[in-house]
Parts: C-alpha cells; sequence; structure tokens
C-alpha cells in the first residue's frame, strides 16, 4: 500500500499505516485507491459555504419531486380500474 500527501509517496506496509494516516497522508490501497484519508484535513468556510447552499437547493428539488411524484400516484376520484363493474361476469 502506499501513503500520499501533497507530491512526496511512501510505499508502506499494514504497520505503518496509522502513523502515516495521523501525520495527515491518504493511505491507497495497491490499485490506487485511497482505503483511509489523512487526519487533520479541512475544508474552507467560503467551500463549506457553497456545498451548504447547493445542499439546501438539491434538498429543495428532492421535496418539488418527491410532491409531484406523490400527487400523480394518488388516483383521480371517481376512476376506478374496474369502472363500478365490481367483478360482474357478462
Amino acid at each position: 500500500m502506499k501513503a500520499e500527501k501533497g507530491n512526496r509517496e511512501y510505499f508502506i506496509d499494514e504497520s505503518q499505516k496509522k502513523l502515516y494516516q495521523d501525520r495527515g497522508f491518504d493511505i491507497k490501497n495497491d490499485e490506487g485507491t485511497v482505503i483511509a484519508y489523512g487526519r487533520g484535513k479541512t475544508v474552507s468556510y467560503d467551500e463549506y459555504e457553497k456545498m451548504k447552499t447547493r445542499n439546501n437547493e438539491l434538498e429543495g428539488q428532492v421535496k418539488e419531486l418527491q410532491e409531484a411524484l406523490d400527487a400523480m400516484e394518488k388516483p383521480k376520484k371517481g376512476s376506478s380500474s374496474d369502472s363500478g363493474e365490481n367483478g360482474k361476469k357478462g
């Protein structure tokens, strides 16, 4: 596995994983997939506010779409699938 931070990359074994993670290195498996993120990473307040605003917009869209879907799924008054036949056979 590898420990990566900035332009530094070290090949490590399982026993060193926690040490490097505590120092802020991302740990990747042999395929290059991140299996553990380094500690102490932060996001700027501006970026946080952008994501918070975007999240609120998306939650609003989800709510609108769910309401539209619920309205489409409700059966209309006065109509039924058997048209008042109630199982009569001809």
